[in-house]
C-alpha cells in the first residue's frame, strides 16, 4: 500500500454529529451542531465539545456553564446540518425546525425532545486551544427514549438509527461487525 504525506489536519473520521442545546440567562434557547466532541472520562462521566468563540452558542454556554448534548438519528439529519450552518443570532432554530425544547432534569438548558438521547452537562473547565475552545463537562444525567428499552429495561441503542459525520457527509451507522471482546471470546462448540 502506498501512502502520501499531507499537512496536519482534522482527518480523524467518522466523528459523532451532535446537536448541543443551550439557554442564556435571558431565557433564549439555541442549538449548535458539533462534530468535535467525545467522552473523556467514565467516572465521573465527562465529555467535551469544542466551539469557536465567535459562535452564538459559545457565550451562552460560557455564561451559564450548562448545555445538553442531543444525539440525533437519521430523522434529525437535516436539522443537524441546519443547526451547524445557520446562526442562532438570525433565527430561532427550535421554532424554525419545529423541534421541541423539553425541560431538562438537572440543567436549565432544554433538551431536544425528538432526539433519542440527551446528555445533560455542566461545564467544569474551558481550555483555549486556537480556533476552538474545549468545554470539558460532567454528564449529570442521560435521558433515553423509552422505545429503545426492552421489557427488561435493557438499552438497545442500535434501534436509535444514529448518525455520524465523515469528511463532509452525514452517514447512518453500518451493521454490527462484532460485540465488545468478540476478538478474544472463546468459541463454543455445538453438541
Amino acid at each position: 500500500m502506498s501512502k502520501l504525506m499531507w499537512k496536519p489536519g482534522t482527518m480523524l473520521y467518522p466523528v459523532p454529529s451532535v446537536m448541543v442545546s443551550c439557554r442564556n440567562k435571558q431565557g433564549e434557547n439555541n442549538i449548535i451542531t458539533i462534530a468535535w466532541t467525545g467522552i473523556i472520562c467514565s467516572d465521573p462521566a465527562m465529555l467535551y465539545v469544542s466551539i469557536r468563540p465567535e459562535r452564538h452558542s459559545y457565550n451562552m454556554i460560557k455564561e451559564t456553564g450548562e448545555f445538553v448534548v442531543n444525539v440525533p438519528n437519521s430523522k434529525l439529519a437535516f436539522a443537524a446540518d441546519f443547526c451547524g450552518v445557520k446562526s442562532g443570532k438570525e433565527i430561532n432554530k427550535f421554532e424554525h425546525l419545529k423541534l421541541t425544547p423539553a425541560q431538562s432534569n438537572l440543567v436549565a438548558a432544554p433538551y431536544i425532545d425528538e432526539a433519542p438521547l440527551n446528555l445533560e452537562c455542566k461545564v467544569k473547565d474551558i481550555i483555549k486551544l486556537g480556533t476552538h475552545d474545549m468545554f470539558i463537562a460532567e454528564i449529570m444525567c442521560v435521558n433515553v427514549d423509552d422505545s429503545l428499552l426492552d421489557s427488561n429495561g435493557k438499552l438497545h441503542l442500535n434501534k436509535a438509527d444514529l448518525i455520524c459525520y465523515t469528511h463532509g457527509e452525514y452517514r447512518t451507522l453500518a451493521d454490527s461487525l462484532g460485540t465488545f471482546g468478540y476478538s478474544v471470546k472463546k468459541k463454543t462448540t455445538k453438541k
